[in-house]
């Protein structure tokens, strides 16, 4: 059942990296609208401060001083942060998370509360040691240091300095591999860091099946602050003896990409070398660097995911967030990735002192819309539960002290490590709910039923309350010409669309739709010179805004092809050419001729279903009494099927797409032999009464 999304919490554990704690000396008295009970509880990069309410109070201001190992102070105080009530969802513990410093440094703190420009006494001080950066200076790999930390924020880190990093942490970690996804259109690499315990499974394959998560770091060049924060993470993942870190890791691998675009990164601009926006570009694929992490995902399947940015709004949260919105997203990937934020992070981010909101919270503007080609959207079509993160990128009125630029980046950092580690947290936390959401989202949506949208969000709510001045971001209604309230069984191709030479990739030469299509994963089936798309297939939400008329960011026109077979009919069923059918009901056997393909979904077929030599079968919320027999045929789908009798699938090559055997029903054997690749059931189990064969005996 799912968690309620909570509205009071109290303070109480925060992420399990903390270390010590300072509490205040006892006062014999306090005078009145004086803060009291502060502690200081210090963590990776940061210190959250506590403190009880003041009644009446309109803000709060936090004070920090530097002091010696005597409590001497050795600087001025400054007021490094302001709290508002808008900053978190429970105003009866209100919390601070400080991270403007340099880690190991020693400080006092000191809050006042306001009541509108009236300033209360302080509290009285607390003093403590922040926690220095995490790995211990004498410990081989535990004492790797990225160019950020070793310059203490005044320099981010250069590529060079990156990839020795984390070749590094390759060499000195069983738990990690390094990967090369691909390379950036300047020919640096796309590398992936693949971690788990006690090792990382050994194959895309073999990681997929562990349910895995992915953070993408840096996808506009001049946002580097998740980077850092991803180098960071690495390293505490890659040698940390944490009981924490080591069960997480024995539940899932992580996959980290700290840079996809290596080229902006080297040059600090938003886009790539070509000038290409690249989360504009997730779904339509024109550039090297996002084909390459569109590839990751489709073959390592990851089922939950983070995409971090920044922010220049200086008046937003700390945090802002926001799920995958496009409303062909399946409705429970969308209730996941909400619950992600607002049941956890928000709940977590007012324990720890972090301001998590919706992106946009507090004036954001015309942000966080519906277009498939940004990360969060196109990870949502294809059923993986995730969120944006966006960092602010500069201090503004409730972090007064980020005129300094070091501690800013400090700030920016830190917070998105804690964010990440959160969500490593919730994903060991709710991996049964997570894999659940994906299980229905990718049953539903190869079922096919429901309009389409072309553009269009969900509506996000503000803030929860008490928080009426907050900005969600705004609804992107879909208009109703761009709406398909009819939609079709496949799309159709002429060789030329699918297989013609493009010119929208860097240096005016781009990739085919075909592979384009294939870094996606979808099934297509060829019948001479016409390729055909079916919609019965995981990712039916993304498939039509790329190919139909209606795309408002298409790769080509392709025909909608309807139903050809609806309703009942009495009698066998040969089936030449491409036949599809829907709430059909056949009352005899099937047979699909060589070179030819059937389609369904919401059918019955009433006897066998035998196809051999054929182009394709695509079987989706259908149900076949009797036996199944799919031999030597070029494309095989078979998701959430109720078959009464035996299954065998032989000698199918169907190239690199693996033959589809999902979340299915079979009342009697199964048994697969010769298949070339071996079926794959997309991580949804099939429930198979009967002895289960060779390649299909782990499905």
């Amino acid at each position: 059942m799912r968690r309620q999304r909570p509205t009071l919490i109290a303070v109480s554990t925060l992420i399990a990296i903390t270390l010590t704690t300072a509490a205040p000396t006892p006062a014999t008295a306090a005078p009145p609208d004086q803060v009291t009970a502060l502690t200081a509880h210090q963590a990776d990069g940061y210190t959250t401060l506590a403190w009880h309410p003041v009644d009446g109070a309109t803000d709060y201001q936090i004070e920090r001083t530097p002091v010696d190992a005597n409590g001497t102070p050795t600087a001025a105080p400054t007021i490094v942060g302001i709290w508002r009530p808008n900053r978190q969802i429970n105003q009866q513990a209100p919390t601070f998370a400080d991270a403007g410093y340099n880690p190991g440094d020693t400080f006092q703190w000191r809050v006042r509360a306001r009541t509108g420009t009236t300033e209360q006494p302080y509290s009285d001080p607390v003093t403590a040691t922040t926690t220095a950066p995490w790995g211990n200076p004498t410990t081989s790999g535990e004492q790797l240091r990225t160019g950020w930390e070793t310059t203490h924020a005044a320099q981010y880190t250069n590529d060079t300095d990156e990839y020795a990093y984390t070749a590094a942490i390759d060499a000195l970690s069983d738990r990690v591999r390094v990967v090369e996804l691909g390379r950036t259109v300047q020919n640096r690499p796309v590398n992936m860091l693949v971690i788990g315990h006690p090792t990382p499974a050994a194959t895309p394959q073999a990681v997929a099946a562990t349910a895995p998560v992915a953070i993408n770091c840096n996808v506009h060049g001049n946002e580097p602050g998740d980077r850092e924060a991803c180098l960071i993470m690495a390293r505490q993942l890659a040698f940390s003896t944490d009981p924490r870190i080591t069960d997480l890791l024995s539940h899932t691998t992580v996959l980290i990409v700290p840079t996809i675009n290596g080229d902006g990164r080297a040059n600090n601009t938003r886009g790539n070398s070509t000038g290409q926006d690249l989360n504009r570009d997730y779904s339509l694929i024109r550039q090297p660097e996002t084909t390459a992490y569109i590839k990751m995902v489709r073959d390592y399947r990851p089922v939950a995911g983070y995409d971090g940015h920044e922010f220049g709004n200086s008046r937003a949260g700390d945090l802002p967030m926001l799920p995958p919105r496009h409303q062909n997203v399946a409705q429970p990937i969308f209730d996941q990735s909400q619950d992600m934020i607002e049941g956890h992070m928000y709940a977590k981010g007012a324990e720890a002192g972090w301001w998590a909101c919706p992106y946009g919270c507090d004036g954001g503007g015309n942000v966080g819309l519906s277009e498939e080609t940004i990360l969060r959207n196109t990870l949502g079509l294809k059923n993986v539960t995730n969120s944006l993160l966006e960092l602010r990128s500069s201090g503004g009125q409730t972090r007064p002290d980020e005129g300094n630029t070091a501690n800013n980046r400090r700030r920016k950092t830190y917070s998105a490590l804690w964010t990440f580690h959160q969500f490593l947290d919730y994903h060991r936390a709710d991996r049964a709910d997570i894999l659940k959401a994906r299980s229905e989202a990718i049953e539903t949506q190869a079922a096919n039923t429901g309009r389409l949208v072309f553009r269009g969000s969900r509506p996000i709510p503000a803030h929860p309350a008490p928080h009426p001045g907050d900005s969600p971001p705004p609804l992107d209604a879909p208009p109703a010409d761009l709406i398909l309230d009819n939609p079709p069984c496949a799309y159709k191709l002429t060789d030329a669309q699918y297989n013609g030479t493009r010119t929208d990739g860097p240096g005016g030469i781009g990739t085919t739709v075909a592979q384009r299509i294939a870094a996606h994963g979808w099934k297509v089936i060829t019948i001479g010179d016409d390729h055909y798309v079916p919609l019965n297939q995981p990712e039916r939400g993304l498939i039509p805004l790329l190919l139909d008329g209606k795309g408002v960011e298409k790769l080509t026109d392709g025909e909608r092809v309807h139903p050809t077979v609806t309703g009942r009919r009495n009698g066998p069923l040969t089936v030449t050419g491409f036949t599809c059918a829907d709430d059909a009901t056949i009352n005899g056997p099937v047979t699909v001729r060589a070179g030819a393909a059937l389609v369904t979904t919401a059918t019955t077929i009433s006897g066998p279903l035998t196809a051999t030599g054929a182009a394709g079968i695509l079987l989706a919320d259908s149900t076949i009494n009797g036996p199944v027999r799919i031999a030597t045929t070029d494309t095989i789908s078979i998701i959430d099927a109720t078959i009464a009798g035996p299954v065998d699938l032989s000698g199918n090559t169907t190239g690199t797409d693996a033959p589809v055997l999902a979340g299915s029903t079979i009342r009697g054997p199964l048994n697969c032999t010769g298949n070339n690749p071996t079926p794959t059931n997309l991580g949804i189990a099939n429930t198979v009464h009967g002895p289960r064969t060779t390649q299909c005996a782990a499905l």
